[in-house]
This record gives structure tokens, C-alpha cells and sequence, in this order.
């Protein structure tokens, strides 16, 4: 083949042009461009003795960009040299007559032929329409025009036929002058001149002109005689005659015909026309002249048989023609395959529509060659559907869907991508293949070499080996086994096995195949029998050899077993099983024997046949009984049966024959017993049918297929009848009922199941329609994403079986199946949709977009986005850092927090230091990589940020007087005995039930921060106290910071997290005022958090300074909220306390540690928490309480511009819940 190369620049094509233009080649030379690609064909290329014509090869629409390589043949073969035929550096050819006569030795064998191409393209190769060069021609006239006698207005008709490319144009000339355009002279496309109403001046010489590109041509003159009207005695009174009467026409879709009828009689008859079909004819359809159909643009619908009747006036005289007009239309495809990506392993499906009259036929094309299907390669529906399975490289490439008719081709191409992952598993190994029956093979194999331990599991592919069009079956096998027994294959077959290894990622190539024979087995049926006597003392047995889809293997022996009708012994005998006749000798004459066959192979005899009854002849009667006809032979068909055999010894003294056969019946055929071979006639269904004597062959008809009928021919004379040979066998069975004819496509599986095998796989289920007059062949599955509409997604899986294990999903994905059933060369509908989900798996990916920034000395905020392969539903996100990113993993501090948060601050660092992040999620099913590291240096800590040693000193010393007072308070009130005892629940004497009269207890960090403390100390009181009225609302709110539910805040709660120091929790929050009942019972602790009875309880309120000072005197603003104090709450227990009421208030408590000094006055025995609270009430204002627990305190600001009357009291930096552009924040870790 020459080929040339497509990547050359343009400027050795223009130096070609030059030098072939220095050469005198182009001086005079029109050129004519042809791009040849797959499209519409054939192309017609006539070229004129000055013209060339370059001939350019692309990939058409298949692709982009020019080919990178060409290859040229013509007429199916290679190119050959010629000095007319030049392959151009691009890849182009040209083809140049030269300026050549026609009749130059060789020109036309050189130039004339069909040239086509195929294109070398990146992803393929694709294959060219061919184009017909042919040189123009004009032959001589095949058909002169004649003189004609002519009378007065009657018509005249010359008519000429020549022939040439292009097609001549038809003139007509009178005396050498063209004749003028009247509308009398009418001239016709196919070089017929009507001359209407003739006159005297029409006399003269006529003669044809055609011309065309090639030269021009002149036909012989014909004279017009004209005559006075009447004068001829031929058309006086003349009948209604057809003259010239419309031909059968086939045109292709756009070209123009005629459709002429001429007629003459006396008078001038009326011509018209009709379908014979009863349509209309169509309104663009052309009255040429008066009595002819002209058709610009044939169209299929013009199609049809079109009737001229001529009518004689005042009279009913007619005549009639009639001529087939028939449009044909160019294969146009209505549906281009389409562009294809596929993984290894997988299916792909293209379709492919044409249109056209005739239906055009269908064919395919890979890489330009013909398309040879097998097993994997299915061409269904007509050819419209090229199915390939089990992908491979070797299936990559352009497929060409090329639809043919007789009035040209159609062609489009679309390329299939096969995308082979890395990381996948090589192919299984070492596959082997071993018959262990007749219908069983062993198939085993070794693990792949690479990526064994990502295998999930393998399919097993097999087919048979020989033939074409083969069924190819597979089976899904467990990634813990590597092997499989497969069994129902046909005895005596050559098949071929192959494995695919599967992985999450998706196949492996495909391993080697292994070839394997399957065992013989017996035959399943035994041969059909016909018996003869040639004499007295001999029966001879003929039969049939079996065909291979009976007799499962080679038969290599028959066995044949005789004896007398009536007696138990039986002789047998064994043939060679090349033998297909046998005599038996010395038997006894004038007796009933009983034959049988049975044929083996090398596994042994199959079943025999049934017993068949044959009468020897008499020895008496030798002389005028004709003997049995020799080698009866019966072949038996699906509705009939040809007999055949040979005329018995001694042919001339027979008649003729008797031909009888019935159908055995079923009881009969059970038994095994057959009537004999003499029975009577009645005892037959047909016969005799009476043969001739030279007859050897007849054909029984109008059987029932797959039943057992019995045959008997006799010979006969003019004495008697003779002896018998007789036949007994089965029709052949009928097929199933969609084999021939299909009643209409399957239905679709019922029972459509989809189970999850694994985050990568689903396993799909069905079973056969429940109701089908259609043979199911095989099974389509396809499936995409759920809610996909990219068609270009889907994917098709081709299964034998009613069951595909689908690989290659992405995890925790939805996607959407149906499956369609195939029978033989139709295709039914998919069914209904079936849903399912893959299993979750880790996330493939970090979480993204990280982003960290650093608020304070010792806090720095993380913001994120999830992962963009989440694979699941995200449980947790898991911080590491630290500040030493050389050290493992598992020494980084780990914080976690939950997956629908995107935002948290890490606390408790130090300052001015860096530390460095990453970031994982985690699944149900685990955790997923880790994001790469990011640092961040956190803030450098201020001198304002901490007290100095002044401040220091001074917080100490008040504490210390605070303590002070509080003690002296404490004697003081202990000396007043009547106020004392007016404060019940102290007492200054110890009892039996309260050996401790002060108990404390303390919970906490072992060296709490620096902080005011207040403790009480709670004894029980009588039953039968109360408070007093004015203490209600005190106490009412001091239960209401442990958590009690009194009162109706008018706030909302809002929890706030941040990260304690090493010592222990903190929990931050503001106070908010409450409005509480003036009046009722004194609120108690609910059950829930009460101690046992004769516990005492301690209340330690830590009042935290937060920021207390600033550098250079600056002041925080204030906070929304007039009041806020940050506080922790801890409850303590002291449970060797004296035993009390459950139902205990708080009420008393004596303080430890001095308070402020804007503090209440606390000389009485005991601190009433309301007294507290109302000092409390003076520095807090106006601030609502929220009742959220007693460990959280939540201040709600009451407007923006409030302001609170201590603004050195600042509330501590907690974490704010905010919105990022992900989702809503997390609590700070």
C-alpha cells in the first residue's frame, strides 16, 4: 500500500504545483478538490481530458485535526505507479490525464477505477467512502431518429439514444439550424422531439445533437414529409392507438424523468392520467406538452405505477399503458454512534440508525477493516447495535456503522477510548483448563503478580472455540478461590476460557486463554434403520450417519442386534463406524425377524433404536415375487420425508412400486413393537401411492415434525406384490417459535434486584420473564449515577447468565439500573428502574481548603471545608498538632470534633510559637489521609496581657482583709444567741444527729487560679421553719444558679465552650436578671441534684478576674450586656455530715473568705444568699438570668449600646458560634 505522511508542510505541495507547472503540465490544466472521509458515497468523478483532480483524505467529523499518516488503494488493492497517478508529500493524490486523448493505450485502465482511503489518526484509523474516477465519453448513437410521413395537424415523433459521461445534452436541429422554442416543438430529456399539430412548414431535414464535456456528436437526418389532412388511408377513421407508451423507470431521489405517452387516433384522442394506486398524483408534478409527465426532483413519494389512458372523442374507445416509476433514496443516517470512553473489562454499546429505499443494510467497520463478530463482538438488531464485552486495548479505535443500498452508502464513525487505571492488577496467571466430563471442565488459575492483595474478586469468560457468532458466558467467582468447575457444555467441543481479576479500582487485563475438548459421551440417539431382503436367506440394514449435535463425539462402532419376531435370543454383531450398511446372512426364509442399531463412541453405545420388523421372502415363490427395492434411504425433515433407494436385483421383472406410510403411535411406540413388514393396507395411514417403475425418488409431505412414522416400499408385478423394505424414524423437531419468526420482542426480567457487594460493586439479580414467546439469548444491563441525563455516562454490561457483579462505582453513590433481554436478532424494551446505593467507605481525600489564623497568644482559629470524596457521611474531624513537626503521629495531640462542624479554636497554647495542623475525617468506616501540613505562629504575649507585681501584691492583701472581716462577722454573730436562733438551722451546740456542726469539703483543681471564694455551710433545719417572706426572692435566685426553674427568663440561652487550662475545666458565661414571683413558697432543689439526707453541701463561687488590667490604662469596650461577671460554679458534697431533711434550702452560709467591699453587711451568724444576692442585684442591674442548667451562665444583651457600671470586669474570650462558607461552626476545642 503507498502511504504518505499528513504532517508535511503545504510548501513541498506548492513546489510539486510548480515544477509539474515547468513540466507544462498545468499550463492548461483545470483542478477539481475531492476530500474523501466518512460520509456519503460513492462519489462520482468524471474528469475531462484538461482536468486533474486532487483527492484529499481526512477523519471527517470522527476527529479533530488532519491524519497523521494516509493510505491509498484502488479498487481494493494497493495503489499502483503511474506516470497519470501522483501521491503528494501531504498525503493527497492526484490524478492528471495529461491533456491526453481518450483513446491513449492505458490511459483508461490508469485512471478510471474506485480509489479510497484510510486515515491514520491518534486514536484510530478510519476508512474512507470510495470515489469512482472515470474519464469523460461520448459513444455513438446506439438509436437514429427515421423519416416519417406525416399528415396535417396529427403529430410527429423523432427520437435518438447515444450515450456518455456526463450525460449528453439532447438538441434537435432542422436543416443544420437548432429549432426555435415553440410551444408545439417539445423536447424531451431523454432525446425525444414531439412535434403537436404539424404544418407545412415543419418539412425538412431533423437531426440530433448530443454534447457533452467530452466532444459532440451528430446523429443521421430524418425527413419530415408532411401530408393534407386525410390523405393518408392508414389514419382514416383509425382506432385509438398508443404510440409511444411510458417505460418502467428507477431514478435516485433528485433526479428528473419523463413519463411520456403519445397517442394517435381519428380524431385527435385526449390523453390523461392516474394512479394506479388511487392517489392523487402530487401537485408538483409537470404536464410536458399535452400529454407527458415531467418530474424535476424525484422524491420516494413519487414512487408508484403511473396509468395513460387515451380516449377517442364522442366515443368510449380508449387505450390504456401503464409503467412503474421507482424512486430510490441513498442510505442518510439517522443515528450516528456515538463517542465512547470505557474502562477495561467493561461494555460498550453503539447504535447506529439509516434511512433509505431500499432499508439499506448495515455493516461495521473497526480501524477501517471489516468487523468479524465472536463471542465478546456482537452484532444485534439488524446490524443497528454493535455490542462489545470485556473491553480490552485491542478494542480501542474507530467503529464505523456503513449503511448500503443500490443507490449508495452512508457512513459515520465514532472512536471507543479504553482508560486503563494505574493500580489495577495484572492479569490471573497459569490458566489451565482440564475436561473432567463430557459436559464438565475444571478451569483454574494463579493470583495476578501485581496489586494480588487489592482483588475483590474474578469472572471467568468462556465461549466455544470454533465457529462464528458464539455465545460468550461468564461467570462472577470470589476473590477467595481460583477455581471453577463449569459445567452444561456440549460433549466433543473445543472451548476457550479466560479470567479477569477484579479490584476497587477496577480490571485487569485479560489472562491468556486456555483451550480445552470436552470428553466424548454416548451418542443421544441411535440411527434411523431401513431394511431390505436381496433374497430369502438375507436382510440388509442401511441407516444414516448421525449428525454431531447427535452423536457427541466420533462414532467409531455400530452395533446391530437381530432375532425371530416371537423368541428371547437375540444375536448381535458390531460394524466400523465408517459403515452406513450391513446384510445379515443364513436366516431363515419366509420368517419375521426384529432389527435394531445402536452407535457408540469412545465412551460407549448410546440408546438403540427401536425394534423393526422385516419378513424374509419365501423360497418357494422366488420366481414370480419380486424382491425388496435395495439401499432404502429416508431423510428425514422438519414436515417431510425423502424416501429414496435403488431397483431390487432382477429390475426387469417389476411393474412398478407401492409406496405406504403411517405414523406409529404413541402405545406403540413405548412397546417397541412394530407391525410386520406384510401387514395389509388397511393397517397404513396413506398408500400405496403407485410409482413408476424408473422412479427411485419420492418425498412424503404434510408431516407432523418430531414424530415417528413407519415407511414401506414393495416392489410389484404383474402377479403380486413383492417384498417389502421398511424404514421407521422421527421427523425432525420443530424449533422454538422465535427462531424463525418472531411473535414481537421479550419482555423485560422480572424480578430485578440490587444488592450492595462492597463500596465499589453492586450485585445485580434477576430471573427470565415470567411470560415470552421469545428464546432470551443474553441479557443487557445498563446503569449510571442516579438522576444522570449525560447519555454519554451510561454504562452496558452484556451477562448470559441472571445475575453481574458491577464494578468500578464510586463509593456511596446512588446509581440507577434496568436490564434488557435479547432473543435471536431482536432486542426487547429495559425494565423498570432499580435503586441502590454503594457501601460508604474513608474518605478519599482531607478535608479541604484549610485555613488557620491566630486570634490570641494562646488560641488560633481553624477554619475548613469537607472533603470532596467524602465516600460517606463524615462522623468526626480529627486535628493533630503540634510544634515539632519532625516527631511521629502518634506524639501530636489529637483533638476531634463532630463532622457537621467546620470551624473550631484550639486553646491553651503558647505564645509566639509555631505550631503546625493537619487535618482528617472519619467515616463509619474509618478515618481518611490526613491534609498537608500548615503552620501558623500564634501571637506574642503583651506586658498589658498580665498583672504586674504591683497589682499582684494588692489583690493578696485584699483578700486577706476580706477574710478577716469575714471571720470577725462570724464570731459576732455567734455572740447574739436570741438573733441567732431566730436564724434556724444553726445551732452552737452539737446533737446526737449533727456530731459537726461545720463540714467542708472542697472540689477543684489542686491550685485553683487566683479568685474571690465564698463558702457557706448548710446545716439542716427543723420541719417545720420557713423563711420569711422578704427572702423569697433572694433565695429564689440562688436556687435558680443551681440550675432551678422558677422563673420565665426572658432571655435564651446560649451555650459558650472554650478550652480550660491544664488545672480543669472552665465553663464561661454571663449572668441575666431575672424577674421573679414576689410571693410563694420558697423554691427547692429539684431531687436530681440534691445530696442524701444529713449531707451539708458547700457553694463555692468563684468570681474570676478576667483582663483585668490593660496596658496603659485602656479599658476593653463595654460588652453588650450592662453586667457581666464570668463565674464557675462548683457544687461540693460533704457527705459525713449529719443526716437532715432532703427537701433542704439554701439558706445560711458563712463565709471563709472575705467578699468585696461593696459587699452587704455580714455581721450576723450566717450569710443569707439573698442578702448576697442583693449585692449581686447592684452590680449586675438590669441583666436577665437564663435558666439554662447549673453549669451554664448566659448574659443576653438587652440593646447594643448598653453599657455595663463595671467595665474593669470583663467577660473571658469565649468561642462564638459563626458561619464560615461552609456550614455552621463547631464549639472551640
Amino acid at each position: 500500500m503507498a502511504r504518505g505522511d499528513a504532517g508535511r508542510g503545504g510548501g513541498l505541495l506548492a513546489l510539486t504545483f510548480c515544477l509539474l507547472a515547468a513540466r507544462g503540465e498545468l499550463l492548461l490544466m483545470q483542478q477539481t478538490t475531492v476530500e474523501l472521509s466518512c460520509g456519503a458515497g460513492p462519489l462520482q468523478v468524471i474528469l475531462d481530458p484538461e482536468q486533474a483532480v486532487l483527492l484529499d483524505c481526512s477523519l471527517g467529523a470522527a476527529a479533530a485535526g488532519p491524519p497523521t499518516s494516509i493510505t491509498w488503494s484502488k479498487d481494493r488493492g494497493a495503489l499502483p505507479e503511474h506516470s497519470h497517478l501522483h501521491l503528494l508529500p501531504n498525503g493527497s493524490l492526484r490524478l492528471a490525464p495529461n491533456g491526453s486523448d481518450e483513446a491513449a493505450p492505458g490511459l483508461s485502465e490508469a485512471i478510471e477505477g474506485s480509489y479510497s482511503c484510510l486515515a491514520h489518526g491518534p486514536l484510530g484509523v478510519v476508512a474512507s467512502q470510495a470515489a469512482v474516477v472515470k474519464l469523460a465519453t461520448l459513444r455513438g448513437f446506439s438509436l437514429h431518429p427515421e423519416s416519417q410521413t406525416v399528415e396535417e395537424n396529427r403529430t410527429a415523433r423523432f427520437e435518438c439514444h447515444i450515450e456518455g459521461l456526463p450525460a449528453p445534452i439532447i438538441t434537435w436541429e432542422k436543416d443544420h439550424v437548432t429549432v426555435p422554442e415553440e410551444p408545439r416543438l417539445i423536447t424531451l430529456p431523454n432525446g425525444v422531439l414531439q412535434i403537436l399539430d404539424v404544418q407545412e412548414s415543419d418539412r425538412g431535414s431533423y437531426r440530433c445533437v448530443a454534447t457533452n464535456s467530452a466532444r459532440q456528436r451528430f446523429s443521421q437526418e430524418a425527413v419530415l414529409s408532411v401530408a393534407g389532412r386525410g390523405s393518408l388511408v392508414s389514419t382514416r377513421g383509425q382506432d385509438v392507438v398508443i404510440v409511444a407508451a411510458p417505460e418502467n423507470t428507477t431514478v435516485v431521489s433528485g433526479q428528473s424523468v419523463v413519463m411520456e405517452c403519445m397517442a394517435s387516433a381519428d380524431p385527435t384522442p385526449f390523453v390523461s392520467w392516474v394512479r394506479q394506486d388511487g392517489n392523487p398524483i402530487a401537485t408538483d408534478v409537470i404536464v410536458l406538452g399535452r400529454t407527458n409527465l415531467l418530474i424535476t426532483s424525484a422524491q420516494p413519494q413519487h414512487s408508484g405505477v403511473y396509468v395513460c389512458r387515451a380516449n377517442k372523442p364522442r366515443t368510449r374507445d380508449f387505450a390504456t399503458a401503464a409503467a412503474e416509476l421507482r424512486v430510490l433514496a441513498a442510505p442518510a443516517i439517522s443515528q450516528a454512534p456515538e463517542a465512547l470512553s470505557r474502562t477495561r473489562a467493561s461494555t460498550a454499546r453503539f447504535v447506529c440508525r439509516a434511512s433509505g429505499e431500499p432499508r439499506p443494510a448495515l455493516r461495521w467497520l473497526h480501524n477501517g477493516a471489516p468487523l468479524r463478530p465472536n463471542g465478546r463482538v456482537k452484532v444485534q438488531g439488524g446490524g443497528g447495535s454493535l455490542v462489545i464485552t470485556q473491553i480490552g486495548l485491542q478494542d480501542a479505535g474507530f467503529y464505523q456503522c456503513v449503511a448500503e443500498n443500490g443507490a449508495g452508502t452512508a457512513c459515520a464513525a465514532a472512536p471507543l477510548s479504553v482508560v486503563v487505571r494505574e493500580g489495577l492488577p495484572s492479569a490471573p496467571t497459569r490458566v489451565t483448563a482440564t475436561p473432567l466430563s463430557s459436559s464438565a471442565v475444571l478451569v483454574a488459575w494463579e493470583r495476578p503478580e501485581l496489586h494480588s492483595e487489592q482483588i475483590i474478586g474474578f469472572s471467568l469468560h468462556y465461549q466455544k472455540a470454533r465457529g462464528v457468532d458464539n455465545v460468550e458466558y461468564q461467570f462472577a467467582v470470589n476473590n477467595d478461590t481460583t477455581e471453577l468447575q463449569v459445567r452444561d457444555l456440549e460433549p466433543s467441543t473445543d472451548y476457550e476460557f479466560y479470567v479477569v481479576a477484579y479490584s476497587q479500582l477496577g480490571a485487569s487485563r485479560t489472562s491468556a486463554p486456555a483451550l480445552v475438548h470436552t470428553l466424548d459421551d454416548v451418542p443421544s440417539a441411535a440411527p434411523q434403520l431401513s431394511l431390505s431382503s436381496p433374497n430369502p436367506l438375507d436382510i440388509r440394514v442401511a441407516w444414516l450417519p448421525l449428525p454431531p449435535s447427535l452423536s457427541n463425539g466420533q462414532v467409531v462402532k455400530y452395533k446391530i442386534e437381530y432375532g425371530l419376531g416371537k423368541e428371547d435370543q437375540i444375536f448381535s454383531t458390531e460394524v466400523l463406524g465408517n459403515e452406513t450398511q450391513h446384510t445379515l446372512n443364513s436366516l431363515q426364509p419366509n420368517k419375521v425377524y426384529r432389527v435394531r442399531i445402536s452407535a457408540g463412541t469412545g465412551a460407549g453405545y448410546g440408546a438403540p433404536s427401536q425394534w423393526m420388523q422385516h419378513r424374509t421372502p419365501s423360497m418357494h415363490s422366488q420366481s414370480h415375487v419380486p424382491f425388496a427395492p435395495a439401499e432404502l434411504k429416508v431423510r428425514a425433515r422438519m414436515e417431510s420425508l425423502v424416501v429414496s433407494w435403488q431397483p431390487p436385483p432382477h429390475p426387469a421383472q417389476i411393474s412398478g412400486y407401492k409406496l405406504y406410510w403411517r405414523e406409529v403411535g404413541a402405545e406403540e411406540e413405548a412397546d417397541g413393537e412394530g407391525p410386520p413388514g406384510a401387514r395389509g393396507d388397511q393397517a397404513w395411514d396413506v398408500g400405496p401411492v403407485r410409482l413408476k417403475k424408473k422412479a427411485k425418488q419420492y418425498e412424503l409431505t404434510q408431516l407432523v415434525p418430531g414424530r415417528l412414522y413407519e415407511v414401506k416400499l414393495v416392489a410389484f408385478n404383474k402377479h403380486e406384490d413383492g417384498y417389502a423394505a421398511v424404514w421407521k424414524g422421527k421427523t425432525e423437531k420443530a424449533p422454538t417459535p422465535d427462531l424463525p419468526i418472531q411473535r414481537g420482542p421479550p419482555l423485560p426480567p422480572a424480578h430485578v434486584h440490587a444488592e450492595s457487594n462492597s463500596s465499589t460493586s453492586i450485585w445485580l439479580r434477576w430471573k427470565k420473564p415470567d411470560f415470552t414467546t421469545v428464546k432470551i439469548v443474553n441479557y443487557t444491563v445498563r446503569f449510571s449515577p442516579w438522576g444522570l441525563r449525560n447519555a454519554s455516562l451510561v454504562t452496558y454490561y452484556t451477562s448470559s447468565g441472571e445475575d453481574v457483579l458491577i464494578g468500578g462505582l464510586k463509593p456511596f453513590t446512588k446509581y440507577e439500573f434496568a436490564v434488557q433481554s435479547h432473543g435471536v436478532d431482536v432486542d426487547g424494551p429495559f425494565g423498570s428502574v432499580v435503586e441502590r446505593s454503594t457501601l460508604p467507605d474513608r474518605p478519599s481525600t482531607p478535608p479541604s481548603d484549610l485555613r488557620l489564623s491566630s486570634l490570641t497568644p494562646s488560641t488560633v482559629r481553624l477554619h475548613w471545608c469537607p472533603p470532596t470524596e467524602p465516600n460517606g457521611e463524615i462522623v468526626e474531624y480529627l486535628i493533630l498538632y503540634s510544634d515539632n513537626h519532625t516527631q511521629p503521629e502518634h506524639q501530636w495531640t489529637l483533638l476531634t470534633t463532630e463532622g457537621n462542624i467546620f470551624s473550631a479554636e484550639v486553646r491553651g497554647l503558647e505564645s509566639d510559637t509555631r505550631y503546625f495542623f493537619k487535618m482528617g475525617a472519619r467515616t463509619e468506616v474509618g478515618p481518611g489521609p490526613f491534609s498537608g501540613l500548615q503552620d501558623v505562629i500564634t501571637l506574642q504575649e503583651k506586658f498589658s496581657d498580665s498583672l504586674d507585681a504591683h497589682s499582684v501584691i494588692g489583690i493578696i492583701v485584699g483578700v486577706c482583709l476580706g477574710l478577716l472581716c469575714l471571720l470577725a462577722c462570724m464570731c459576732a454573730g455567734l455572740r447574739r444567741g436570741p438573733h441567732r436562733e431566730a436564724l434556724p438551722g444553726l445551732s452552737s451546740t452539737a446533737t446526737t444527729g449533727n456530731p459537726a456542726l461545720y463540714s467542708r469539703a472542697r472540689l477543684g483543681p489542686s491550685s485553683p487560679p487566683p479568685a474571690h471564694e465564698l463558702e457557706s455551710l448548710v446545716h439542716p433545719r427543723p420541719q417545720d421553719w420557713s423563711p420569711p417572706p422578704s427572702d423569697i426572692e433572694d433565695r429564689a435566685e440562688v436556687h435558680s444558679l443551681m440550675g432551678g426553674g422558677v422563673s420565665d427568663c426572658r432571655g435564651h440561652s446560649k451555650r459558650k465552650i472554650s478550652w480550660a487550662q491544664p488545672g480543669g475545666p472552665n465553663w464561661a458565661g454571663s449572668w441575666a436578671g431575672c424577674e421573679l414571683p414576689q410571693a410563694g413558697a420558697m423554691p427547692s432543689l429539684t431531687q436530681a441534684l440534691l445530696p442524701p439526707a444529713g449531707t451539708g453541701q458547700t457553694l463555692l463561687l468563684q468570681a474570676l478576674v478576667y483582663d483585668a488590667i490593660k496596658g496603659n490604662g485602656r479599658k476593653k469596650p463595654p460588652p453588650a450586656c450592662r453586667n457581666q461577671v464570668e463565674a464557675d460554679v462548683i457544687v461540693h458534697s460533704d457527705f459525713s455530715a449529719s443526716k437532715g431533711n432532703p427537701n433542704l434550702h439554701l439558706h445560711d452560709l458563712e463565709p471563709e473568705d472575705p467578699l468585696p467591699l461593696e459587699a452587704p453587711d455580714l455581721t450576723l451568724g450566717a450569710i443569707d444568699l439573698g442578702q448576697g444576692e442583693g449585692w449581686l442585684d447592684r452590680h449586675l442591674g438590669e441583666c436577665e438570668r437564663a435558666t439554662t442548667g447549673p453549669d451554664r451562665l448566659t448574659c443576653l444583651p438587652e440593646a447594643a449600646s448598653a453599657s455595663c457600671p463595671y467595665p474593669d470586669l470583663q467577660p473571658s474570650e469565649t468561642l462564638e458560634e459563626s458561619r464560615n462558607s461552609c456550614q455552621p461552626t463547631a464549639p472551640a476545642l
